[in-house]
């Protein structure tokens, strides 16, 4: 007699492995919920988000900045996989910055003298800030921590900035310039911290703490000490418009209290003040020749530019008869600079890259309540900040200022990192 085999049950099917949605300050966050990756890739992923977030909070010195820019680019690759990166929700930030990329390039090959221009390549790691930032930054917690980190560093450098008061900083020819080589990096680095800490203060009546109101004093009397012109302007336009947006009615009191700032102000801000339209100033004059040196290379070469690095080199070909000095390191304006270097094309990309996370945070602010909005302050500090980062830019070329440019990219992720799913180390941390 055939005896029949014993079948042994089906498994149960497997149900899918819960993933918990991380809670931002009592509000769900509004991103997808992800897969859990394997714990030894969360490891990479906590250890990239880490030397990432290090790299952005020690700007002040550029070589720990770049060493941990280092650790972040050699952990990236374990920590991501190409099948992880979200490129259809990234793609409005990466085209205008592969663009760019892909320009900067462009202007190498076709410059005067590409070996002189090859250096400008080491661009493409610095942009590895706003690559990254959306993959290893990832929701509003972790968001809204590195922001805040980010302000207490600027008030600290501020600081650093007014103890030098007490050295015999503080003139014009001795500019207080915190732990940088240059009194327009300190400006530069204090202004977006200021602006992101204003637009918390504006929306976020919770986050109204001693801390921070200690942090916005420090912080504008750093930009105030600094003498920095250009960044006393767009903080003044930035604020401007964020009482426009938040208190209209108190615009009516902005020119009395512009008057008595001027009747209160030391002298040497107040003579830094009234020489912004005098073209008797020698600086101012030396900035109408770098403009007309600057329409000129445009003009000879408009598509590419003359050359990454060749504006010093070359100024002496295009410098006006009148002007001041036979040599200049940059043409103090940022749009005028790069597309000097680069040509039209570049500044094209240029100007997406920026409208892009300003397009993305302003659709987002009006969608989830405007000021009453969960995220209300990280998007119109990302929309005030890169708007005051371009207008300063009218007047210094911070975009070619390494430590600012890291901030300005970091920015530019910025909104993108909100679009994200919470980090997945978070979720299997708070699973456990």
């Amino acid at each position: 007699m055939a005896v029949s085999p014993i079948r042994r049950p089906d498994p149960p099917a497997l149900s899918p492995v819960p993933v918990l949605r991380l809670e931002t300050d009592g509000e769900p966050d509004t991103a997808a919920e992800s897969p859990r990756p394997p714990a030894s890739r969360w490891r990479w992923l906590q250890w990239a988000g880490w030397t990432y977030a290090l790299h952005v909070l020690t700007v002040f010195g550029l070589g720990i900045s770049n060493a941990f820019l280092g650790l972040t680019l050699l952990a990236s690759p374990a920590a991501l996989r190409s099948g992880s990166i979200p490129w259809t929700r990234l793609r409005a930030l990466y085209r205008p910055l592969g663009l760019y990329a892909l320009l900067l390039g462009a202007s190498v090959v076709a410059s005067y003298s590409p070996r002189a221009s090859f250096g400008s390549l080491s661009e493409l790691t610095s942009l590895a800030t706003a690559f990254l930032g959306p993959l290893l930054v990832r929701g509003e917690r972790n968001t809204r921590r590195l922001v805040d980190a980010l302000v207490a560093v600027g008030a600290l450098i501020a600081l650093d900035g007014l103890a030098q008061l007490l050295y015999g900083y503080g003139g014009i020819d001795l500019r207080i310039r915190g732990p940088f080589s240059h009194w327009m990096t300190y400006a530069g680095v204090l202004l977006i911290c200021d602006l992101l800490l204003m637009a918390r203060l504006a929306v976020d009546p919770s986050s109204r703490r001693l801390w921070r109101w200690t942090a916005l004093v420090i912080l504008n009397l750093g930009l105030l000490g600094s003498l920095t012109r250009g960044a006393w302007v767009s903080l003044a336009v930035m604020l401007a418009a964020l009482l426009a947006i938040r208190r209209p009615r108190y615009l009516v009191a902005f020119v009395p209290a512009a008057l008595l700032f001027v009747l209160l102000a030391p002298s040497p801000v107040l003579s830094r003040i009234f020489s912004i339209t005098d073209l008797r100033d020698s600086s101012n004059y030396d900035r109408l020749c770098m403009a007309d040196a600057g329409l000129r290379m445009i003009a000879e070469r408009p598509l590419f530019g003359i050359g990454p690095d060749m504006v010093q080199e070359r100024y002496a070909l295009y410098r006006n008869p009148t002007a001041p000095r036979y040599w200049v390191p940059h043409l103090h304006n940022t749009l005028l600079h790069l597309t000097a270097e680069r040509g039209l094309a570049s500044l094209v990309a240029y100007l997406w890259l920026m409208a892009a996370p300003i397009f993305l945070a302003v659709r987002r602010y009006r969608a989830e309540g405007k000021a009453n909005g969960p995220r209300a302050d990280l998007y119109l500090g990302t929309v005030l900040a890169l708007a005051g980062f371009n207008l300063a830019g009218l007047f210094e070329y911070n975009w070619g200022d390494t430590e600012v440019q890291r901030l300005a990219l970091f920015l530019l992720a910025l909104p993108f990192c909100l679009e994200m799913d919470p980090a997945p180390a978070q979720a299997l941390q708070k699973d456990r």
